[in-house]
Order: structure tokens, then sequence, then C-alpha cells
């Protein structure tokens, strides 16, 4: 799941090249926190937070597929 949220993001982004995705997992939670140039951050949240949420709704499905919750939050590098 870490390699297809990078993807996703990184098709997104102008500077692929700075992002990092860090994952933590505990008790079937997943946590992605990722963290991408300042001035990519708007491309990534989108117009009142639709491109977020859509990376969201996409990532849910292998997640639910795998039986586990998932949470994504983005972090300036």
């Amino acid at each position: 799941m870490k390699d297809a949220l990078f993807y996703i993001i990184a098709s997104i982004v102008d500077n692929s090249d700075k992002i990092i995705v860090d994952e933590a997992e505990e008790n079937g939670n997943i946590q992605f926190t990722v963290k991408l140039a300042p001035e990519d951050m708007g491309k990534i949240i989108g117009k009142e937070g639709k491109v977020i949420r859509a990376i969201r709704n996409v990532m849910k499905i292998p997640a639910i597929k795998q039986g586990k919750r998932i949470n994504i939050s983005l972090a300036e590098s």
C-alpha cells in the first residue's frame, strides 16, 4: 500500500524527489504520514480537500481487503 500511495502522490506533485512516506501500524490501524515540499501541498489538498479525500478513498480499498483501517496525514518536509 505504501508504494501505491507514493505512486499516486508522485504523479500529482512537481517535486516527486522530496516525497517521504512514513508508515506505522498498531492494532490494525495503519497510519501514513506523507511529507512533501510546501509548494506541493496545495496540489495534494485540492479545492476544498477534494484531491486528498479522493486519495484516501482509493487507499481504503486495499486496506479493507486486508481487514485494516487506514489514516493518511500530510506534513511539510
